[in-house]
């Protein structure tokens, strides 16, 4: 029985010529066959060439996401296990260990990235002794029970526990699930280490699969500017730029978000790390409001992190998610002192880095401020971004010296 097989309109083939994985339902001429959800399809161009092999997701705007750009590669489990293969080997060659937890100067890390690693719709990252994966693609679905068996064959571990429960799936067509995949269930509270500081990550319930680790080496960055400095530490989570701002020398930590079970998190996180707890404070509440309470009752700071949620999800709301960047960096330069630092980010995708860098300018401009870039940001080395899928590069900040 021949594979499905899946022709594009004429013209559409540019991008899989430039290897980028996605496959929009705009540009499907015809599709012969009946691939059920995740199945794999051939791909081909108007004229006939042979393209591609990809996951078929009938539900989604991405109708198929690619698997390999090699004629002569079967997407089968060999093929999986070395697509691990390759995603380790890079990730042995940085500064962090992954054969074993022992050592803990660094013992969470992002194993595979999805399409930047070129396994499409699949996360996995791993905290100390469990890996936590998520399944975002019809594809990655259907190649769950083969995942977890290369897991378990190729990184050493006590279990392995599924955090797919995030919004992207439903456009798959897929519900939120969650629960353990193999092994052991994660502890309530997973202890981690990151620049010879400890944290107790929520690997079952936090956000994302528990912990951002994508702003591992912004932490870094930031202690070596804390010294000496009040720090307002804004969207804070558990408190890791705070964590790393008092290990950097800093004179005090405010922790501001609006989860209380968050802040409750931090103070342990601060507490493992061995510091005094009244160099740190934590304030529930909305970043917004709480900004502007700031504001008006004269507070000022020597260095303010922003590192909010993603305020958008697609194109139709960048105008709107432009807004909130511009109102949130804003209020940030009004409460920092002359010679004080701004440690700015934004995590949605669609907001690209020249509109970020104008956005926060615009800011500046608005406050009367004076700022220079000193350093921009992205993403910890073990988020790679592929070439031909610039869309992984999500994460951009900027560090702002303002006069």
């Amino acid at each position: 029985m021949s594979a499905p097989k899946l022709t594009l309109k004429s013209g559409r083939e540019k991008s899989l010529l430039r290897r980028h994985p996605w496959i929009f339902s705009g540009a499907v001429e015809r599709l012969e066959g009946d691939p059920q959800p995740g199945d794999t399809v051939e791909v081909y161009a108007a004229d006939g060439r042979w393209l591609a092999r990809a996951a078929y997701s009938p539900r989604s705007q991405i109708r198929a996401r690619v698997w390999t750009f090699a004629e002569d590669e079967l997407v089968t489990p060999e093929f999986l296990r070395s697509r691990f293969a390759r995603a380790l080997a890079a990730r042995q060659s940085s500064v962090f260990s992954l054969q074993s937890s022992a050592n803990h100067q660094l013992s969470a890390a992002r194993l595979v990235n999805a399409e930047s690693d070129f396994l499409p719709g699949l996360i996995v990252d791993r905290y100390a002794d469990w890996l936590v994966c998520q399944f975002l693609s019809t594809g990655a679905e259907k190649w769950k029970r083969e995942v977890v068996a290369v897991l378990d064959e190729l990184v050493p571990n006590a279990g392995i526990y599924e955090r797919s429960d995030v919004d992207v799936r439903a456009k798959e067509g897929l519900p939120p699930v969650t629960g353990v995949l193999s092994g052991a269930p994660p502890p309530e509270l997973v202890e981690i280490e990151e620049h010879g500081c400890r944290f107790l990550v929520d690997v079952q319930r936090g956000h994302k699969t528990g912990f951002y680790l994508d702003q591992r080496d912004n932490r870094a960055l930031l202690a070596g500017y804390a010294s000496g400095r009040e720090v307002l530490n804004a969207f804070a989570y558990t408190g890791g730029f705070g964590v790393l701002a008092l290990k950097g020398g800093a004179a005090h930590v405010i922790n501001l978000d609006s989860s209380t079970a968050a802040l409750e998190l931090a103070q342990r996180n601060f507490e493992l790390s061995g510091f005094d707890g009244r160099r740190a404070t934590h304030h529930i509440g909305d970043a917004f409001a709480v900004l502007r309470q700031y504001r008006d009752a004269g507070r000022q700071f020597d260095l303010i992190v922003l590192d909010p949620p993603k305020f958008a999800e697609s194109q139709s709301q960048v105008e709107r998610a432009a807004r909130g960047y511009k109102d949130i960096n804003l209020l940030a330069f009004k409460l920092l002192r002359p010679g004080g630092l701004l440690f700015t980010f934004s995590c949605s995708g669609v907001i690209d880095s020249a509109l970020f860098q104008k956005i926060v300018a615009d800011a500046a401009v608005d406050a009367g401020r004076e700022a220079q870039i000193l350093r921009r940001l992205a993403q910890s080395a073990d988020h790679p971004v592929a070439l031909s899928f610039p869309e992984g590069e999500y994460l951009k900040g900027l560090v702002c010296l303002v006069e």
